[in-house]
């Protein structure tokens, strides 16, 4: 196919350094942006006169039937074309002839390419979006189900505090919502029209930058030619967004895993999102759990890759920034496959309430509750914590959990405590310390439901 630039060469490019040179196995997919931007272009063209309307009309006509066809599979990018850009264009060529070389005016693939690749991560941000908005209803629904639900609360994998199951799968919740406000604000970075920067200084012809912009539904202009071209910090930013989302998938995969073990027991994944042993016959491994969790490495290096390639380049444009898609388009397509496939994990597990539970009994999860009641009966927390400190010893060597005392044997360990002990043990359940946990953000059912009602005004379901 026809270069773009080939007036200036007389040799032809060496094969190998033409097949590193090209770009059109992955920038394919950028044609229906690239053609959308090349009919707003035109359009202004032709309204500014810089070609006639006859002119902007016709190729118009036919950059919209290669769309169509293209469509439908009639028409398919010629695999000889150095990008999607010539391919396009060389569509357009056959099309209508050598019109076609006036849809390039005033235009270079520097600001092209930008504007697709901003088209593209538009809609890659509005399409994460609604899967994280599915993912997070699915945590709603659970939550709702699971509010009388207890399970020991975890820090450094040792039980600390009972928490409500609900309370704990809110958390994921708002890790997303921060996840969506994040890509929310990224858009707007991306959504900035770069078209007519053209090479890098812009152009003498009286193009109409506003006019493309407002047809392509961005935002504003870039303001700056060179900066328009040669940065990809929005690229940068949205991979940042979706590490960060990677990182929370990996996560809720994480507990996933550890809940769905025998040693745990608390959760029973479903067959469709598990898979067996090709040597032994009883297993059932969470493969989705572990991908979620392993594919968060790939997001993570796309965005160390695209660093990389941007941390020592010169202004303006560099052919260093080709290598901008392959690690954008693997991060988005991934995020494309985890999502809903985390959302479909969640939906149809099985939570054990028994199992959690029972996982409460003698793990001395109350301690905190205890302490707390001694300070309200005018000890120090300090002194409370020893004295509770204490408790739990004499509770260990006698084989007991703090739930199994009663008002008696509470005294007998902690006389501190005097008329009180009766109300202190009715505290050391594992429903009771939940149900104490009233402040704001709390375990507490009643602080948990103002949680959900928050929620559900944030999905406004």
């Amino acid at each position: 196919m026809r270069k773009l630039w080939g007036g200036r060469f007389e040799g032809a490019t060496d094969a190998l350094i033409e097949k590193l040179n090209n770009s059109l196995p992955f920038d394919c997919r950028l044609w229906s942006q690239d053609i959308e931007g090349s009919l707003a272009h035109v359009q202004m063209l032709g309204s500014t006169g810089i070609i006639t309307t006859e002119e902007a009309e016709q190729i118009a006509a036919g950059l919209c039937s290669i769309r169509e066809e293209l469509q439908t599979g009639a028409l398919s990018l010629p695999p000889d074309a150095e990008d999607v850009h010539t391919a396009v264009e060389g569509l357009l060529r056959e099309r209508i002839g050598p019109l076609a070389g006036k849809l390039h005016t005033a235009r270079s693939r520097n600001d092209q390419v930008a504007t697709d690749i901003r088209l593209y991560l538009r809609e890659a941000a509005d399409s994460l979006n609604a899967h994280l908005l599915h993912l997070q209803s699915v945590l709603l629904q659970l939550a709702k189900q699971e509010i009388d639900t207890i399970l020991p609360g975890t820090t450094h994998l040792q039980h600390a505090q009972p928490v409500l199951l609900a309370h704990h799968l809110m958390a994921y919740f708002w890790m997303l919502e921060r996840d969506r406000e994040r890509l929310a604000d990224c858009r707007k970075r991306i959504n900035r029209s770069p078209l007519g920067a053209c090479a890098l200084a812009g152009t003498g012809f009286p193009i109409n930058r506003q006019q493309t912009a407002r047809q392509l539904g961005f935002e504003q202009v870039l303001p700056n030619s060179i900066d328009a071209v040669s940065d990809r910090d929005y690229a940068l930013e949205l991979l940042s967004v979706c590490t960060i989302l990677g990182v929370h998938l990996s996560r809720l995969a994480e507990e996933v895993i550890l809940w769905n073990s025998p040693e745990y027991g608390y959760i029973e994944l479903d067959d469709s999102v598990t898979t067996g042993s090709s040597i032994m016959p009883q297993k059932k491994n969470p493969d989705v759990a572990e991908l979620l969790r392993g594919k968060t490495g790939r997001i993570a290096g796309s965005l160390i890759t695209l660093i990389t390639v941007m941390k020592g380049l010169p202004l303006a444009y560099n052919k260093d920034m080709q290598e901008d898609k392959e690690p954008l388009f693997d991060a988005l397509d991934t995020l494309e496959l985890l999502l809903p496939a985390a959302a479909r994990m969640l939906n149809t597990a099985k939570f054990r309430r028994e199992r959690m539970l029972q996982a409460t009994s003698g793990d001395f999860s109350t301690a905190t509750d205890l302490a707390d009641f001694l300070v309200r009966c005018g000890l120090t927390f300090r002194d409370a914590h020893d004295l509770v400190g204490s408790v739990v010893q004499q509770c260990i060597k006698q084989g007991k959990g703090l739930e199994q005392l009663d008002a008696d044997a509470l005294l007998a360990i902690a006389p501190q405590l005097g008329a009180n002990a009766a109300e202190a043990a009715a505290l050391l359940k594992p429903s009771a310390s939940a149900a104490s946990r009233t402040s704001e953000g709390g375990t507490a059912k009643q602080a948990v439901l103002q949680q959900i009602k928050l929620a559900e005004e944030k999905l406004q379901v």
